[in-house]
């Protein structure tokens, strides 16, 4: 297995409120008002030229430069699922358009289900309604099978893909852990009798943090990936002004205590013969006036020292205060964004998008976001390592 590190493309086929600069409501949630607002006919439109402006072929070419060399792509089961086992060529042209233009600049792609049927866990980035019913009603967990089955049968000859990354941060309570597991062993058996090249890689209980239970699941080609985002109040920034190194909430942050956190996912890698892929880590940047820089350097060495593939988290952000930024922020404050509130980013667009359509789309081009030095100039410096 070669060295990842990358880069998630957050927020493109799975829309999420903060990377939009709003409130962190499901995309469910914000679809059916925009549906309310201006019908369903302008919905699909609106659909349509966020997933075709958001990212485009020109993003991976700054991939490219920044140096990464894989991306981890979150995506919704509704961009290819527009019924119950039936499958949008729409939702695969996207997957198609991703996994050509990763050949052709020579970055693997991970695809991510971000948000799968019925929801994984009961937060919004799952688009849940606030029950994981994924883990409660077993259709729902055939409808997934099938449609991992139909993604295995469309791309197991594509040299782009690096692998399937098969839920993200599923939640249960340690009863229903039995759940999950029973469910990944049914989904790597089915995937395997499609496409016995790609990797697949598990993702532990409590937000990708729980990963003992997985361990029987382990064969060759079958990996873990973890979330790190310790210590969650200083990297999404929910206590102000707090620093690292320092005490933050009732513990003393430094690098031995980030290790400390790290070092059982290495005695299992070890242990178990298997790699670890970081899938998600980032920081809320203000400025490089509160160690963020350290901070991001000190967990990549760590991932570097343990071995760990990684992935950061995210690619593109609308600026703002509260949890992991983008490497490319966008720092304008035009009426669609209205940090002063009380609606915010994607919210407005209800009142926006009728008369604002064509700025608000032109907005979303990375072309009108800035590339924030602090973050890409320490991860620069272990992306180079892909070079060698």
């Amino acid at each position: 297995m070669m060295k990842l590190r990358g880069i998630n493309l957050g927020g493109w086929l799975l829309m999420e409120g903060y990377i939009l600069g709003g409130k962190n409501i499901p995309e469910s949630e914000f679809k059916r008002e925009f549906r309310q607002h201006y019908g369903s006919k302008e919905l699909k439109n609106f659909e349509a030229l966020f997933h075709d402006s958001f990212i485009t072929e020109s993003d991976f070419k700054k991939i490219t430069r920044l140096g990464a060399n894989v991306l981890r792509v979150p995506f919704h089961y509704k961009i290819i699922e527009r019924a119950p086992f039936r499958y949008s060529k729409l939702g695969f042209s996207y997957l198609d358009k991703i996994i050509s233009w990763a050949e052709k600049y020579e970055l693997g792609v991970i695809l991510d289900l971000h948000a799968a049927p019925g929801a994984q866990n009961a937060d919004w980035h799952a688009d849940s309604s606030g029950r994981a019913l994924l883990w409660e009603i077993p259709q729902l967990r055939e409808r997934t099978y099938q449609l991992w089955e139909a993604i295995a049968a469309r791309y197991k000859n594509r040299r782009g893909l690096v692998g399937y990354d098969l839920v993200n941060e599923p939640v249960v309570n340690n009863t229903k852990k039995k759940v999950v597991h029973s469910f990944y062993k049914a989904l790597i058996k089915r995937i395997r009798k499609i496409d016995t090249r790609h990797i697949i890689f598990l993702e532990g209980n409590l937000w990708a943090t729980q990963i003992d239970f997985l361990k029987d699941l382990i064969e060759s080609g079958v990996h873990i990936s973890i979330h790190f985002y310790q210590p969650l109040d200083y990297v999404f920034h929910f206590l102000p002004s707090t620093r690292y190194p320092g005490r933050i909430a009732k513990y003393n942050w430094r690098k031995d205590a980030l290790r400390r956190c790290l070092e059982r996912y290495y005695r299992f890698s070890r242990r178990n013969k298997t790699n670890i892929l970081v899938g998600e880590f980032g920081v809320n940047w203000r400025g490089g006036h509160y160690g963020e820089g350290r901070y991001l350097n000190d967990v990549l060495s760590l991932f570097e020292a343990f071995g760990f593939h990684y992935t950061f988290w995210t690619y593109k952000t609308i600026k703002n205060y509260i949890f992991p930024d983008g490497l490319y922020q966008y720092l304008n404050n035009p009426s669609w964004v209205n940090r002063e509130g009380p609606l915010t980013g994607w919210e407005t667009y209800w009142g926006e998008w009728g008369k604002n359509k064509k700025s608000i789309v032109s907005s979303w081009d990375t072309r009108n976001y800035t590339l924030c030095q602090g973050l890409t100039g320490v991860l620069r410096k272990y992306f180079k390592r892909n070079k060698k």
